[in-house]
């Protein structure tokens, strides 16, 4: 293993294991009679985000790799049947780290965000459509940016000019993106009141005047491209760069973090894979962030 992943995940560790000895709350129910587990929480979470760093999509892969090579870091290494419980379990557990390690860096203050969705496909085949338990939440939709259609869900995003996560969402292909933005700062008023005049950076989809003003009344700004039959707005020349660190944000994802080969299964499964993800690019940046790196979103470093 690289040195820059070593340190990455020596660091995610201990900050994680910091966080549930401060609030053991967090942790994952278990019985308070019983065995106590042999993998930590925390080593639990340091697993779950290697695995997404270094693109192992099969759980039974990624565990024949740890024995082998990473025994040094975790001696003990469930079965894989053991090794999906848990991490479903723990899929709140995920968010409240990844929240944290987001909190943590420079960059969670930024005054401009930028939003946009990206499909999450669970299946091409008919028959997975007709027998899969995601039936009913995920749906067909389709991806303009790809022109093409697919079967599966969308991942709504908040971010900062860096990448780093803010926010975000799992819905059908169908919803309405404007909607999913809206529920956002309804889910956590505390994070939109204390950044009056945010400015939020959509493209042409976040539109209408009742959307407008129901964000305004968050304190949030959204500019966004003209839409055809519209009179030229403000602030045009804006859109094409932040498009492309948008597209930078996505090609992370999937590329890197292959988004879209996530192989779950379940709503559950599916919740925990994609959290897997957002995590290690949330630590990858608060790791660069906390090393005094300049370029924040690239995972080149501890992809290998």
């Amino acid at each position: 293993m690289k040195t820059e992943l070593d340190s990455l995940a020596t660091a995610l560790y201990v900050r994680t294991d910091d966080l549930l000895k401060a609030s053991p709350h967090l942790a994952p129910w278990r019985p308070a009679v019983g065995i106590t587990p042999k993998l930590s929480d925390a080593e639990l979470v340091t697993l779950a985000m290697m695995q997404a760093m270094l693109g192992f999509t099969s759980e039974a892969r990624w565990l024949r790799h740890v024995r082998a090579h990473l025994h040094h870091l975790f001696p003990y290494v469930p079965g894989q049947p053991g090794y999906n419980k848990r991490l479903r379990k723990a899929a709140d557990l995920l968010r409240r780290v990844t929240r944290t390690l987001a909190a943590d860096t420079s960059v969670w203050s930024d005054d401009v965000w930028i939003v946009d969705s990206t499909p999450v496909e669970c299946g091409r085949s008919r028959e997975t459509v007709k027998r899969s338990d995601l039936a009913g939440w995920a749906e067909y939709g389709y991806c303009a940016s790809h022109s093409r259609f697919f079967w599966g869900l969308r991942l709504h995003m908040v971010c900062t000019l860096q990448g780093l996560p803010i926010g975000f969402a799992l819905t059908g292909a169908k919803a309405d993106e404007r909607e999913t933005l809206l529920d956002l700062p309804a889910a956590e008023d505390d994070l939109v009141a204390r950044r009056p005049g945010q400015t939020l950076i959509g493209d042409k989809n976040y539109f209408g005047r009742a959307f407008g003003r129901e964000l305004a009344e968050h304190g949030i700004r959204l500019p966004r491209p003209t839409r055809k039959g519209e009179p030229e707005r403000s602030g045009t020349l804006l859109f094409k760069p932040s498009r492309q660190i948008i597209e930078s944000g996505n090609e992370s994802l999937k590329g890197q973090l292959d988004l879209e080969h996530h192989r779950g299964r379940t709503p559950g499964g599916v919740i925990t894979r994609v959290m897997q993800r957002i995590l290690a690019l949330t630590a990858a940046i608060w790791h660069k962030d906390a090393t005094g790196q300049a370029v924040l979103r690239s995972l080149t470093a501890y992809d290998h």
